[in-house]
């Protein structure tokens, strides 16, 4: 019997002893004032303008001629053959240089001149990372043509050789790799030659342009925001009043501006708008901004509302809960 009267008492002692949790502050609604949403200040990203640009293929500016022209007799087919050639053909040029390489821009099925020179090797370097697969040339009598690398790794390159045995000598040599098709146009003459060869790749330089962009665009959905300490983060915020789907998951701050963390799948819906009461219960006027799935305020606040629809209205608030009271259980 005494140890039960004991007991009831010693339970009773610690209940009077435990701090109850504070009730929620009241704030008038009416004093709440909406924030203002402020554009999110990204990093500036590659714009891709695609401007169409012609080949310095032969034959492609012609004058126009105001009488209509006549149907053009059809070619026998040596002639159409000998025509859909030379017109896929592109020289060198002197703009395309670059030191001694002549830089050509790739387009499929383009034929690219390359001039040789008895005694003289010119080289045929290709992408960066592209691997050789075949070589072939319609004149393996006269013209040795051979294949090596250079680099390692990723800027591991392969290069084909080619080298007359006589001048005035002309055959044709295609590579195939693991990325695209090349065809060349080989010439021997018996004075210049061409050192060396390659090319430039405008969709890859698009590909690559394009991927940094995504890549820069998930870095940044990926960061709520530059320099916050994870020592100063205070988590103590209440959520109350309705529970709609985009109930705010957390709210926490770091001494300076206060995030507000929203549900995934609401970042496809409209966020419902923010309206702030400040220190002392005044309305004030605060900025925020939305990256990704948080709301980000530029200031602290003491109670805030996310409000959506007019009739009826769904409210969610956000109140910073006071400082916790130390406990009077043991002296504390």
């Amino acid at each position: 019997m005494i140890r039960s009267l004991l007991i009831t008492s010693s339970l009773g002692a610690l209940a009077a002893c435990v701090t109850p949790p504070a009730p929620e502050p009241a704030f008038d609604e009416a004093a709440f004032i909406a924030a203002i949403p402020q554009e999110e200040s990204k990093p500036e990203r590659v714009e891709i303008v695609e401007t169409p640009i012609p080949l310095p293929l032969p034959g492609q500016m012609k004058p126009i001629d105001a009488k209509p022209a006549k149907p053009a007799k059809p070619l026998a087919p040596d002639k159409a053959i000998e025509q859909g050639r030379s017109g896929a053909l592109i020289e060198p040029s002197l703009d395309g240089f670059v030191n001694a390489v002549q830089v050509y821009p790739y387009t499929e099925g383009a034929l690219y001149r390359l001039y040789a020179s008895p005694g003289q090797v010119s080289d045929i370097a290709l992408q960066p990372g592209e691997n050789l697969v075949s070589v072939s040339a319609g004149d393996t009598v006269r013209w040795v043509v051979g294949d090596t690398a250079s680099g390692s790794g990723a800027s591991a390159r392969a290069h084909v050789l080619v080298k007359p045995v006589n001048p005035n000598i002309r055959t044709n040599l295609m590579i195939a790799t693991d990325r695209r098709t090349y065809h060349l146009e080989l010439e021997s003459t018996a004075g210049s030659y061409m050192a060396a060869l390659s090319w430039r790749y405008p969709q890859d330089e698009l590909a690559g342009i394009a991927a940094r962009n995504v890549a820069a665009m998930n870095t940044e959905a990926a960061s709520i925001g530059q320099g916050v300490s994870l020592d100063a983060l205070n988590f103590s915020y209440r959520i109350s009043g309705d529970r709609p789907a985009w109930t705010p998951v957390r709210v926490f701050d770091d001494g300076r501006q206060v995030f507000i963390q929203m549900p995934e799948e609401t970042r496809a819906s409209d966020m419902p708008p923010l309206f702030v009461l400040g220190a002392g219960g005044k309305a004030e006027l605060v900025n925020y901004r939305v990256r990704g799935s948080y709301y980000i305020v530029d200031r602290l606040f003491e109670a805030a509302e996310l409000r959506l629809g007019t009739s009826p209205q769904t409210k969610v608030r956000i109140t910073k809960a006071p400082a916790k009271p130390k406990s009077r259980l043991f002296g504390g």
